[in-house]
């Protein structure tokens, strides 16, 4: 009976050690291009093609800051191209981050401008880490 208890034990506290640790984690990156040309963003030194109207997420991400470009195609008979908002930059990546880039153009006057919107799930408040300092 001594056995059966100890064996049972050992189950019991195995499955809630192996079921309450996830071992996926729950990142993803989603880019959606609302833009009128493709565009590609080369993130994690991988080159990610999103067609116009498309949306394209990647999933488990490791932690980490990461730097990511945008390159995009220009609609012919542009005369001139322009990008703004943060076409380039860093992505902070922790445990449960979502976060989505969203790409927008207008081509007024033979000029294709293209917008982009990255925004996170994460909370942006910046914690001073000497509140007291001079």
């Amino acid at each position: 009976m001594k056995k059966i208890t100890i064996l049972f034990l050992a189950v019991v506290t195995s499955f809630f050690l192996f079921t309450s640790c996830s071992s996926t984690v729950d990142n993803s990156l989603k880019i959606q291009n609302l833009a009128s040309n493709d565009v590609f963003l080369n993130f994690r030194a991988s080159l990610i093609q999103v067609r116009t109207g498309e949306t394209v997420e990647l999933k488990e991400l490791p932690k980490g800051t990461y730097d990511y470009e945008t390159i995009y195609e220009i609609p012919s008979g542009a005369s001139g191209s322009s990008t703004e908002g943060e076409a380039a930059g860093e992505l902070e990546i922790d445990a449960g981050t979502k976060i989505l880039v969203v790409y927008t153009s207008t081509f007024i006057d033979n000029s294709y401008t293209l917008f982009t919107s990255v925004t996170s799930s994460d909370d942006m408040t910046e914690i001073d880490p000497n509140p007291i300092g001079p």
